[in-house]
C-alpha cells in the first residue's frame, strides 16, 4: 500500500515563510520522485517541483524559482518544502504525490490515482 500525507499548510503575511512536509510510506527507498503541486480556487492544477529520491536533483516551476526549495529526508521518507518570500497568488491548497518521474505531465500525475496523492494542504498568503 502506498500512503501520502502532506503538513504544514497555514496563515503567513506576504513575504513571509512556511514550510510544508510530505511523508510518504508502502515504497521502494529512493524507487521513486516526489512532487509539489498546488490549486488556486477556480484555477487547474499546476506543478510547483519536483525531486529525485534516488539522487536529490531538484526542479522547480518558473513561478517560484528562487523563492521555493524542496529536500528530501531518506532516512524518515519524507520530503520538505520551504517558502520564502511569499506572495498573495501562492495561496492555494497544496499537494504532494508519488510520481514514476520528474518529466510527468500533471494530467499523468493525477491519472496515478488517489493512492499517490496527499490529502492537500491549504496555504493562505494575506495580510
Amino acid at each position: 500500500q502506498v500512503h501520502v500525507v502532506e503538513s504544514g499548510g497555514g496563515l503567513v503575511q506576504p513575504g513571509g515563510s512556511l514550510t510544508l512536509s510530505c511523508a510518504a510510506s508502502g515504497l521502494t527507498p529512493d524507487k521513486y520522485e516526489i512532487g509539489w503541486f498546488r490549486q488556486a480556487s477556480g484555477k487547474e492544477r499546476e506543478g510547483v517541483s519536483c525531486i529525485r529520491m534516488s539522487n536529490g536533483d531538484t526542479y522547480y516551476a518558473d513561478s517560484v524559482k528562487g523563492r521555493f526549495t524542496t529536500s528530501r529526508d531518506l532516512a524518515n521518507n519524507t520530503v520538505n518544502l520551504q517558502m520564502n518570500s511569499l506572495k498573495p497568488e501562492d495561496t492555494a491548497v497544496y499537494y504532494c504525490a508519488v510520481l514514476p518521474g520528474c518529466e510527468i505531465t500533471v494530467k499523468h500525475a493525477m491519472a496515478l490515482g488517489d493512492d499517490y496523492w496527499g490529502q492537500g494542504t491549504q496555504v493562505t498568503v494575506s495580510s
